[in-house]
């Protein structure tokens, strides 16, 4: 069989599995600062804490996805196995914890077993009591659902330890245990079946042998126990109460972290958070963090021009656009004006209606209304304009962290007697695919410190435009006929969301050793924080309590002002190369293949702390009650001094007793702008009405070089976690 047909037997097989200095406020909020001093170089931490940075969100590729585009046809690098991602973690990034989080659907009984060995091996050189690196074991549950009511998202389980006593004897995946799930599954293996015929040098076969070994794994029985199943069937919970279940069965040491809430290329127009407060499906006790950013973007903002736009495109309407947005529905119906030649106005404008309509019916995929129109045509639509700091392709202004902290159930009562709601720290991962565990300590390499993977001539893309369905007669009929999966879109429609992938961000710990039950505390006490990347040096603390301070990710009850600490000290300035350690640890060959020859390598200087922005989010307090008066994004900020010794402010919130609410408080910590992959996303330009008129996207194929970084300058930033703060009684 030629490679072209071998594609295109590929493709078909997926588609059954698709898938200080004096910091000073200069605001409306002076009188809320008490004063701001001089950190020390040192920036003393509390007794006995220091500050541990790792990435819990890791794929190798034992990950579906992550196989698929480390193929020929997407320039993939080939195989990265659990072992890559133990020795990038310890010699590239120089973490100091990692998880592996390959997706639950993906992994077979045996490579389940052989992932949990391969974590074994690599803790088992870390160094006893005080270990250089800490593995964990983990999976991700990668959940979509087509409607708001049925969306839960993508979850990461991690667990404590390592022993057999101490890991589920199967990763549990969010695939829906019915008939059609299974048939599925089937139909995808009689495709790998026929293209089996492949000799064994073709590089896709062993991508089939493994669709044929996953279709034939059975299903767990559904309805018992965990503990009762045999170890070498499927385990399914498509639902999060059902997560939730199997893992108490279970009865082990788990975290499960929400991530990618915001992302619209898998939520639903219209997701919120909401549907998840109930008691069954938060399980506070487990689902203690949330992943704030990672390398496919950020999930932090509550997006108010999407929010606007949203709301009319749920009732209806597609809305026109503004300075601040342009909705894909509305630039479907421009793309299609523009192919209207000679008709008369009254029939152009008829197929420009009709276009729009069928956009905004097509929910998370609008531009496949017209599906040979090109990335640059759609411009920058359904992307909320005004810099936002490396946002997400499509935001869901209801599925981010800031709507999660305002968000209240006043169905259901929390363990304190108040209306349930989320109580998470946050922190930041990679998500990345190819085993580079903490890939953001520089900006280089897009193709392999990120996720960008295209195809690798425009040839092949010709070949598999059969796959998309046929492309439309008359454009204004919309959807291909008969449409293509919304999986094997997804799968191909890899372009649009090229712009938005950056290198990964960490999750940092304030802990009491380097020990896995040290870190696995902090984690469980909420005392962590995200960065973007560089290793900031982040504390938060509410201070003038009896009891001295309670720091970030504490939950305090006052009836006094709250009063809190801030203190930030930049990331190490990076050096080129990879430090001696590196070196003699891997070959130069290894250096190059894993780490691409660039390691963490700090040097002695450190990048400043420009700002530290404090951000006030309160909770509800009537049903239904809208959520952007509630979240003040920025409420106070602090302009620091060009100094390496970082920046210390503290100020209180006087208005606190009398608003009468809850309230969540965090801070983001930013450094001075230097030059970030993608930092300008889809590089577009205005006109001086401020309407788009052009973009130059980052491509992840063949139509921008291997080697163009698409940098721009950023603020690279650090996120603590809240202190949530109730009024006493």
């Amino acid at each position: 069989m030629s490679l072209a047909a071998s594609e295109r037997a590929l493709a078909v097989a997926v588609l059954g599995l698709c898938f200080g200095l004096a910091c000073s406020g200069e605001d409306a909020h002076d009188g809320k600062i008490e004063g701001a001093r001089r950190a020390s170089r040192a920036a003393p931490a509390q007794p006995d804490d220091q500050i541990l940075f790792g990435d819990l969100h890791v794929h190798t590729t034992w990950s579906i996805d992550a196989f698929l585009y480390a193929l020929p046809l997407f320039g993939g690098e080939g195989a990265h196995p659990p072992a890559d991602a133990c020795d990038f973690a310890r010699h590239c990034a120089g973490l100091d914890f990692f998880s592996l989080n390959d997706h639950a659907e993906g992994l077979t009984p045996e490579r389940w077993q052989r992932e949990i060995e391969s974590v074994r091996a690599c803790d088992e050189r870390s160094g006893g009591a005080n270990p250089d690196l800490v593995a964990f074991v983990g999976w991700e549950w990668t959940q979509m659902g087509e409607t708001p009511e049925t969306h839960f998202g993508h979850k990461n389980v991690i667990v404590r330890g390592l022993a057999d006593d101490q890991i589920p004897p199967r990763p549990i995946s969010a695939l829906a245990d019915d008939a059609m799930s299974r048939a599925n599954m089937l139909w995808a293996a009689r495709m790998a079946e026929a293209a089996l015929a492949l000799p064994p040098t073709e590089p896709y076969a062993d991508f089939l042998w493994w669709i044929r070994r996953l279709a034939a794994v059975p299903f767990c029985e559904r309805d018992v126990d965990t503990r009762a199943l045999p170890r070498d069937c499927h385990e399914q919970a498509p639902t999060p109460e059902r997560l939730f279940e199997k893992l108490a069965q279970w009865g082990g040491e788990a975290l499960v972290i929400p991530h990618g809430l915001a992302w619209g290329i898998h939520a639903p127009p219209g997701a919120s958070l909401d549907v998840q407060l109930t008691a069954a499906r938060r399980a506070p006790e487990m689902q203690r963090l949330v992943e704030v950013y990672s390398g496919h973007g950020s999930s932090e903002v509550f997006e108010r021009a999407a929010d606007t736009a949203e709301r009319q495109e749920l009732a209806g309407v597609c809305p026109a656009p503004t300075p601040e947005f342009l909705p894909c529905c509305w630039q479907a119906g421009e793309i299609l004006r523009k192919r209207c030649g000679n008709l008369p106005a009254a029939e152009c404008e008829s197929r420009v209606s009709e276009v729009r309509r069928l956009a905004l019916e097509a929910g998370k995929q609008p531009q496949w209304v017209l599906p040979d129109a090109a990335v640059a045509e759609w411009l920058d639509c359904d992307q909320p304009r005004g810099g936002a700091f490396k946002p997400v392709l499509t935001p869901r202004p209801h599925e981010s962290a800031q709507a999660a902290l305002a968000l209240r159930d006043f169905d259901e009562l929390g363990a304190d007697g108040r209306p349930a709601r989320f109580r998470w720290g946050f922190i930041s991962s990679s998500d990345n695919h190819s085993a580079r565990a903490g890939s953001g300590y520089k900006q280089v390499r897009r193709k392999g410190m990120t996720d960008a993977r295209g195809l690798v001539s425009e040839g092949l893309a010709s070949r598999l435009q059969p796959f998309f369905g046929p492309a439309p007669e008359d454009p204004a009929r919309g959807v291909p006929s008969p449409p293509a999966p919304a999986g094997f879109r997804n799968l191909f429609d890899v372009e649009r969301g090229a712009s938005f992938f950056y290198p990964g961000g960490l999750a940092a710990v304030h802990a009491s050793g380097r020990s896995r039950d040290a870190i696995w505390d902090a984690l469980m006490r909420r005392e962590v924080y995200g960065t973007s990347g560089p290793r900031i040096l982040l504390w938060f603390d509410l201070v003038g309590l009896p009891q001295g301070r309670a720091p970030m990710g504490s939950e305090v009850a006052l009836a006094a002002t709250p009063r809190f600490e801030v203190r930030a000290v930049g990331s190490r300035i990076e050096l080129p190369g990879c430090p001696q350690e590196s070196r003699r640890a891997l070959s130069p060959e290894r250096l190059a293949k894993l780490c691409m020859d660039e390691c963490h390598n700090p040097g002695d200087e450190r990048h400043r702390i420009a700002a530290i922005e404090v951000v006030r989010v309160r909770a509800q307090q009537t049903r239904g009650e809208p959520l952007a008066p509630l979240i003040e994004d920025p409420w106070l900020r602090f302009e620091c001094p060009p100094d390496e010794d970082g920046c210390t402010a503290r100020f209180e919130d006087p208005e606190f007793l009398a608003s009468g609410r809850d309230a969540a408080y965090y801070v983001r910590a930013l450094q001075e702008p230097t030059p970030a992959i993608n930092g300008a996303n889809l590089r577009a330009r205005y006109d001086s009405d401020g309407n788009a008129i052009s973009v130059d996207p980052c491509y992840a194929g063949w139509r921008t070089r291997d080697d163009d970084d698409c940098l721009a300058p950023v603020q690279e930033r650090a996120w603590s976690s809240p202190i949530y703060v109730n009024q006493a009684g």
